[in-house]
């Protein structure tokens, strides 16, 4: 199968370059000009190949090659095809620009398979533009509500409906039961380190790990930093201090995959001469073990409280994400990882530590991901970028996989 470099960087540049500015990096929002944009080019593209393409009620694209024998099973591969504000060129869209490639490259090697196979081009995954995320997988089964978007707006007051409607689309009107679907594959860049540290090129993906996020607020005393002394201090950053460093010490002890991530503090007053009364911080865990993931947290929850308790200080929690860990596939991820041991591929089995479209259709319909290395391990962002000779490699994967499936 002579997948070229040369055309894989043409086609990731072509489909990077569609953006809502000129950067630096890709900005494609939801229901943009670009995203619509991107979206008609994919569809030309696809038709070219001979696929028979179509749009769903809020914009997801099929690209449809119709197999010669069971045409009504279909094996479906893509990713989502919306970006973050400025990001990189490769973060959902190599999965849509690489199953074309795949089953381009099928196509001219091995002529039209058995079975139908299906690229999708997925409307969102990212929430970038609107505060809502896998608004594209989820129409595809039906698990999208209409009353949870249809009066949220983006940062410029402009409505969700508002903005589909202009592209031309509307809400679905019926669930969707996917029954043709026999097994979806989603390539991906890593979007961390560990497929280049440990240099590998090619991530056998078994899972997706579960996510557990608060909003944790500390309510202690507001005062003067001059006049009260330390020890008549109710603090919520001192006590806030001592609970993070408790709790990645424990997360290291714990070892891996579980990670552990306090990304945002809001202290209150949050001036320089008053000792902090009030701090809201928060607090992301992940681990691929459901069981394990529950009671970590809830023996941290009860060190905070005893932290807090002993510095006098009130501690609220607001649990507001619980995301279970999601297994993929065991016969996909084992013909992923026959087809990379048979064409010789230098490859690992791994889970995901961040969340993808795959987590939707994996307890619905049998799923497999495919991971490529992100250089340095940098995603969301205009440096993010992989070796074109990695790509290549996940490329190859993929189409001997849809090789295995539909032929």
């Amino acid at each position: 199968m002579d997948i070229t470099l040369s055309e894989i960087q043409e086609t990731m540049e072509w489909l990077s370059s569609i953006s809502d500015d000129k950067g630096p990096g890709t900005t494609r929002l939801l229901y943009s000009a670009s995203w619509l944009q991107a979206q008609k080019e994919l569809e030309a593209r696809f038709e070219a190949l001979g696929m028979k393409c179509h749009f769903d009620a809020v914009g997801n694209l099929y690209g449809t090659l119709e197999g010669t024998e069971m045409p009504e099973k279909t094996i479906a591969t893509g990713s989502h095809v919306d970006t973050v504000a400025r990001g990189g060129k490769l973060d959902g869209q190599l999965g849509i620009f690489g199953g074309y490639l795949a089953v381009k490259n099928l196509l001219e090697t091995f002529g039209r398979p058995k079975k139908s196979i299906q690229i999708i081009s997925m409307a969102e995954e990212e929430g970038s533009r609107f505060p809502y995320v896998f608004w594209g997988s989820k129409n595809i089964f039906g698990l999208a509500k209409k009353e949870d978007v249809e009066t949220i707006k983006d940062a410029n007051g402009i409505g969700f409906a508002q903005a589909m409607h202009n592209c031309g689309f509307d809400f679905a009107t019926a669930s969707k039961d996917r029954k043709d679907i026999e097994a979806f594959i989603e390539l991906h860049i890593e979007q961390g380190n560990f497929l280049e540290e440990e240099n590998f090129t090619v991530g056998v993906v078994n899972s997706i790990v579960g996510q557990k996020r608060y909003n944790i607020t500390l309510k202690g005393e507001a005062n003067h930093a001059g006049t009260t002394l330390m020890r008549f201090r109710k603090d919520t950053v001192e006590c806030m201090a001592r609970i993070v460093i408790h709790a990645i010490d424990k997360a290291k002890a714990a070892g891996d995959p579980l990670v552990i991530t306090f990304g945002k503090v809001v202290p209150k007053p949050n001036t320089v001469n008053v000792v902090p009364g009030e701090t809201l911080f928060t607090m992301d865990c992940r681990h691929t073990d459901a069981k394990f993931l529950q009671e970590f947290t809830t023996g941290l929850e009860a060190d905070m409280k005893e932290i807090a308790g002993s510095k006098g200080i009130v501690i609220e929690f607001d649990n507001w994400m619980n995301e279970t860990p999601v297994l993929m596939d065991k016969n996909v991820v084992d013909i992923i990882e026959r087809v990379c041991k048979d064409n010789k591929m230098n490859y690992k089995v791994m889970h995901s530590g961040a969340g993808h479209d795959s987590q939707i259709f994996a307890p619905r319909v049998p799923t497999g991901m495919i991971f490529v290395p992100s250089i340095k391990g940098i995603s969301h962002n205009p440096a993010e970028d992989t070796k074109v000779e990695d790509l290549r490699e996940g490329i190859k994967a993929l189409a001997y996989t849809l090789y295995e499936l539909a032929y």
